[in-house]
């Protein structure tokens, strides 16, 4: 007789090769946790049903409390011959309690019960992932607070464009990162239902209460179908592409750092704790951190596209090409929150170059756009304004000047309506609080953005200035610039 723990339709156990590769436990194990959780829901409620006798739940859910223990302090051995986390449980779980373990699985399948499982622990993660995010906005937050009066290029096609405050780009950073945060949580929103007593595809024919192990393991209500609620991994598709937008936007904020700590921007420099040298030159200073963040951006792209491609040409309901979901989906969480803590480390440490920031601003002619603007101030259409302008760029090109060098006389031969207060309307300050519109760079429009960001952190429970300082965020006397 097999030994097979699926029941006794088979006489020969599993070709070894093919045990191996059809195992699962090797990595759903991390469901272990959620697994046995969802079996005391489940156990209590089949007792409260009259399904199960008191005795037995009451051993059900001590065994398990002693196998979460075991499982939690690393000393349970798992088997892969046991082929996944819920045989691996259940199996422990029976071999010490007896008769009342093999009652357990009564009105449930693995496919339901894995499906609950998947959902509980995508929940969580979606929570750890939030909180990390968080972090991220913490030191953000308070590092565009600290160099809320320091001024920089803002670039269009890596061309600088106009002036704009450093804050002000920090700020574009967490704009961005708050989306990703929203996309994660609306997603968290959607999948918290529980398929729980839905069977292995029609549900049972056992009295039981879904609503019942519903609230117990926290979730919002019950799915409505049994056939969807064991096919649907729809909400692991819609998590990882939020994971995978927000792996976008780090590699896109990691960019930037490789962009400002060049010898070429020199606008910024990274910590020592997050860079290294050369195995050749010696004068090296490498952003490796954030150029591993740019680089695992890809990964998550990759568990994105596995997921699609795994579910497209699946029917209804359950197929064991499903087991494949878990391993992307764990690996689009692990490595969007090991960039956000590099990202987070990064950002707190890093020193911001504002004299270089500042003398930047004198090249590449990012107050054109001032002199142009001003033309219109005096009654000139801004199409004639914007090709007075240009003309006057070439000529100070030609002469190699900036604009603020150009006489009166020399800008007066373009269009007459320049006096002396154009001077004052292209100096860099002036022209970043004209702009004084929300969502601008002006100082006052800043400081009103940042401190509703700061406003939406604390509501969520954040001690914003605490979890800048557990990062090394310089406090308030210390230097941030130089």
């Amino acid at each position: 007789m097999s030994d097979k723990s699926w029941g006794g339709r088979f006489e020969a156990d599993l070709d070894a090769a093919a045990a191996d590769f059809s195992e699962s436990v090797s990595f759903d194990k991390r469901l272990a946790v959620h697994d046995i959780a969802g079996s005391i829901a489940h156990a209590r409620m089949l007792g409260d049903r009259g399904v199960l006798s008191v005795a037995d739940v009451e051993r059900i859910v001590t065994g398990l409390g002693e196998l979460k223990d075991e499982i939690e302090a690393g000393r349970f051995a798992w088997d892969k011959h046991k082929e996944d986390v819920h045989m691996n449980v259940e199996s422990a779980l029976t071999s010490r309690i007896g008769e009342a373990g093999g009652r357990l699985h009564t009105g449930r399948s693995r496919n339901d019960q894995v499906a609950t499982d998947m959902r509980m622990w995508t929940r969580s993660a979606c929570d750890t992932t939030a909180a990390r995010i968080d972090r991220l906005l913490c030191v953000l937050s308070e590092r565009a607070r600290q160099h809320i009066d320091l001024l920089m290029p803002g670039y269009t096609h890596l061309q600088r464009a106009q002036p704009v405050r450093l804050s002000h780009h920090l700020l574009a950073w967490c704009a961005m990162l708050e989306r990703d945060r929203g996309r994660l949580m609306d997603a968290r929103q959607r999948l918290n239902l529980s398929p729980l007593g839905s069977g292995a595809l029609a549900a049972t024919t056992f009295d039981i209460d879904r609503s019942q192990t519903a609230t117990e393991l926290g979730f919002d209500g019950i799915t409505d179908n049994s056939l969807d609620a064991v096919a649907d991994r729809d909400f692991l598709i819609e998590v990882v592409a939020a994971l995978t937008n927000c792996a976008v936007h780090l590699s896109r904020i990691s960019e930037e750092l490789v962009l400002w700590s060049t010898q070429e921007f020199g606008f910024m420099q990274m910590s020592d704790q997050f860079t290294t040298g050369s195995s050749m030159m010696p004068q090296k200073k490498n952003p490796d951190m954030a150029e591993l963040v740019r680089g695992k951006c890809g990964r998550v792209v990759g568990d994105l596209t596995t997921l699609i491609v795994l579910l497209k040409g699946l029917p209804l309901t359950y197929n064991r090409d499903m087991q494949e979901d878990k391993p992307p989906v764990f690996d689009a969480f692990d490595t969007v929150d090991a960039c956000l803590n590099i990202l987070t480390g990064s950002l707190a440490s890093a020193i911001f170059h504002g004299e270089r920031m500042r003398s930047a601003l004198a090249e590449g002619f990012v107050d054109a756009t001032e002199l142009a603007d001003y033309l219109v101030t005096k009654g000139v259409p801004f199409r004639s304004a914007h090709h007075v302008a240009g003309r006057l760029v070439a000529y100070a090109l030609q002469h190699d000047k900036t604009l603020a060098d150009l006489s009166l006389s020399e800008l007066r031969a373009e269009h007459e309506a320049f006096d002396e207060t154009i001077y004052h309307a292209l100096d860099p300050e002036t022209a970043v609080e004209r702009r004084k519109v929300p969502g601008g760079p002006a100082r006052a429009m800043v400081k009103q953005a940042l401190d509703a960001l700061q406003g939406r952190l604390r509501t969520r429970g954040l001690d914003i200035a605490a979890v800048a300082a557990s990062f090394g965020v310089p406090q308030a006397g210390d230097a941030v610039t130089s």
